[in-house]
């Protein structure tokens, strides 16, 4: 394996876990998968935060970040 490779599949794994650990952060929006485990009972106070935008832009950086990596990857298995 090469080091451009291998670079890349380093910077994969850490932008999994840390893309997993910003959708583990969101909060449930009621209907989906949380209402099952009990998030349905909580109330919203109406609007999104600030924290709340924020953490959405830095999940969708880090998905096209992320998605980014998957290309690269894509790009240097079909050149070698």
């Amino acid at each position: 394996m090469t080091w451009p490779l291998m670079t890349l599949s380093i910077i994969l794994i850490v932008v999994d876990i840390i893309l997993s650990l910003f959708v583990l952060l969101h909060k449930g929006r009621g209907g989906g998968m949380s209402d099952l485990f009990g998030g349905g009972m909580s109330t919203s106070m109406g609007g999104t935060s600030v924290a709340e935008r924020n953490l959405d832009r830095l999940t969708i950086i880090v998905g096209l970040l992320w998605l980014a990596t998957i290309i690269g990857l894509l790009v240097l298995y079909r050149a070698g």
